[in-house]
């Protein structure tokens, strides 16, 4: 008896720590969400239902435009990073030994732990430079595009390899003696193999990118906005409520895109018989 309720006191104490942790992290994401909808112009003071804010931001042109940037900029980086990434991945995970690996691995990691002010910093020293000798990139969304791709390609090379690392070469080594060439191998075979980690990292990419206010306010330009400055620049002067509902439109956003990418993932774990 003493054992059994030794342990429904510690499953007891475990859901509360639980809970209390889930509270933690989503209660004030529940707040902003149910203060985008107040019709008071003050943040904190809740003045009854109202979808004004809504409607202010639809009509905002500075966070529209922001918001189409963002997107553009979060997309191609997204999708550079996977390219990148995935190839860098593959060779970390199929090619043991070759010159250089072990300061291709290092540099391939260090995006991962440098903090954001020194890669941003060390990245508008590059620009700076290649548009003195070459006259390009000028500073823009193209900057900020491979700034993004930059540390976005090490996370998707982290996935990749990670997914590498468990897939079954005897698929690949199947289709070889069949008659396939390598590249149609790699196309048919490998990376359907591994497609929840290229969902996982493209998603990952574009929401580091979406994200990310440090590195991209060294180096963009005087064209480009993105949503992150934005907001910043807007919240220096005070939290305005459609702040509130910019941020909620954007966590439906990535909702949405969670739901998708467990969708993939899921329907690949029915289709090979693996279980998470």
């Amino acid at each position: 008896m003493a054992v059994v309720r030794g342990n429904r006191g510690g499953v007891a104490l475990g859901t509360c720590a639980l809970l209390l942790g889930f509270v933690f992290l989503y209660a004030p994401i529940a707040l902003l969400v149910l203060y985008s909808f107040n019709a008071s112009r003050l943040v904190a003071v809740w003045a009854g239902f109202s979808t004004r804010w809504y409607r202010a931001l639809a009509s905002d042109d500075q966070f529209r435009s922001a918001a189409t940037t963002s997107i553009e900029v979060a997309a191609m980086a997204a999708s550079l990073a996977l390219a990148l990434g995935t190839s860098a991945g593959f060779t970390l995970a199929r090619f043991a030994r070759f010159p250089g690996r072990r300061l291709f691995g290092f540099a391939l990691l260090a995006p991962l732990v440098v903090p954001e002010v020194i890669l941003g910093l060390s990245l508008l020293l590059f620009f700076v430079a290649c548009e003195r000798l070459l006259g390009w990139p000028p500073r823009g969304v193209m900057t900020i595009t491979v700034a993004h791709a930059t540390f976005g390609a090490s996370f998707v090379a982290v996935l990749v390899r990670a997914q590498l690392a468990t897939f079954d070469r005897s698929l690949e080594e199947a289709a070889l003696d069949l008659g396939a060439r390598p590249w149609a191998v790699l196309a048919r075979v490998t990376l359907p193999g591994i497609r929840p980690a290229l969902v996982s990292g493209w998603l990952l990419a574009f929401t580091l990118s979406l994200d990310d206010l440090v590195v991209a306010s060294f180096v963009t330009g005087p064209s480009a906005t993105t949503l992150p400055m934005a907001v910043f620049s807007s919240v220096r002067l005070g939290v305005s409520p459609e702040v509130n509902a910019l941020a909620t439109l954007f966590l439906c956003v990535v909702v949405v895109l969670v739901a998708l990418a467990f969708r993939v993932m899921a329907r690949h774990e029915r289709r090979t018989g693996r279980h998470p």
